[in-house]
């Protein structure tokens, strides 16, 4: 990348920085330059794209703003990898809180390559703590709301585990918290029954290994994605266990499945302790595990935000509008 900058009349100064292929300009710019136009709300900046040019035009502290801000997301772009609404509200909170060195090395921990060849990974500074939880700890519990990667970013490092021969074999389950009269009205045997609710596993599974291959490996048993009840009774050895929807469990199903835990193992027990669906007057294991299991050796607690959303941005603006409505009603 070639950037140089020159002073201009009225106080605007003005910088050209130029990209390094036609992939990493798209990739920037976004479609329609959607990204370069947030990216101007963000700094105040006028950015304009010609070929493989980006002129940066904007006062002169804007403008090293701005540029500070390109350069932080450059692992991205240069790869040819997206950058979405998500990375450029992420990094700008990093630069302005004075960690963007912590934040430039996410784009150095990748993960995993995706079928469709995005490189995955971690995206705000506590996923990346989460990730590193995951790899050094045997058992991690993650809370956070929806859209913060911990289920996604568990079955990435379950299947990085399990192709590195880390571990023999994948275990994903989550409670089917309508196990009674509701699934007996839906067509097929048990599984099929219960697959609506695993469907979620699935999708990340396909997202990493394909269909083909997530299909082999569940047919042999190296992968198996069941019900919270198919684990009673068992010793989960030589495996990665992720335990999903969490906050659906009682307290009684969550000291079971943590007890389950084997030799050369590992659990990820994830939740969002806001969305519990269990009835009325019911404790969720989930919490009282986060409160037990604090501290213990061997085990991690981490907790995920709204700031750590990334999915649609919209997602991040509703999860801190319910919250706030939360508070109120508290």
């Amino acid at each position: 990348m070639r950037s140089s900058s020159t002073a201009e009349s009225g106080g605007l100064a003005s910088a050209t920085i130029t990209l390094p292929s036609p992939e990493a300009a798209l990739a920037l710019a976004g479609q329609a330059e959607a990204t370069l136009r947030h990216l101007e709300e963000l700094t105040g900046a006028s950015i304009v794209l010609r070929g493989l040019d980006l002129l940066v035009k904007a006062r002169p502290r804007q403008l090293e703003r701005a540029s500070a801000l390109i350069e932080l997301l450059r692992p991205l772009w240069q790869e040819g990898q997206a950058v979405g609404q998500v990375d450029l509200n992420t990094a700008l909170h990093a630069l302005d809180s004075g960690r963007a060195e912590q934040h430039r090395a996410l784009g150095d921990q990748v993960l995993a390559r995706s079928q469709g060849g995005k490189l995955l990974r971690p995206r705000t500074l506590r996923q990346q703590a989460y990730v590193e939880a995951m790899e050094r700890h045997d058992l991690t519990v993650a809370l956070g709301p929806a859209g913060t990667g911990k289920t996604f970013l568990a079955t990435v490092l379950a299947v990085r585990m399990l192709q590195e021969r880390k571990v023999e074999r994948l275990i994903l389950t989550r409670p089917a918290v309508e196990a009674g009269e509701r699934l007996g009205f839906l067509p097929g045997d048990l599984q099929q029954k219960v697959d609506p609710y695993l469907r979620p596993l699935y999708d990340a599974l396909h997202t990493l290994m394909g269909t083909e291959r997530t299909a082999a490996l569940l047919e042999k048993g190296v992968i198996e994605v069941a019900p919270l009840a198919y684990m009673r009774g068992r010793t989960l050895a030589d495996a990665f266990v992720i335990l999903d929807e969490a906050q659906n469990t009682t307290c009684a199903q969550m000291r079971m499945v943590l007890t389950r835990l084997g030799e050369h193992a590992r659990m990820v027990v994830t939740g969002d302790p806001t969305q519990v669906d269990l009835p009325p007057g019911v404790i969720s294991g989930l919490s009282e595990a986060a409160q037990v299991l604090d501290g213990l050796d061997g085990v991690a607690v981490c907790h995920l935000t709204a700031a750590d959303v990334v999915r649609h941005p919209l997602v991040q603006r509703l999860v801190n509008a319910y919250a706030e409505r939360d508070r109120r009603s508290r």
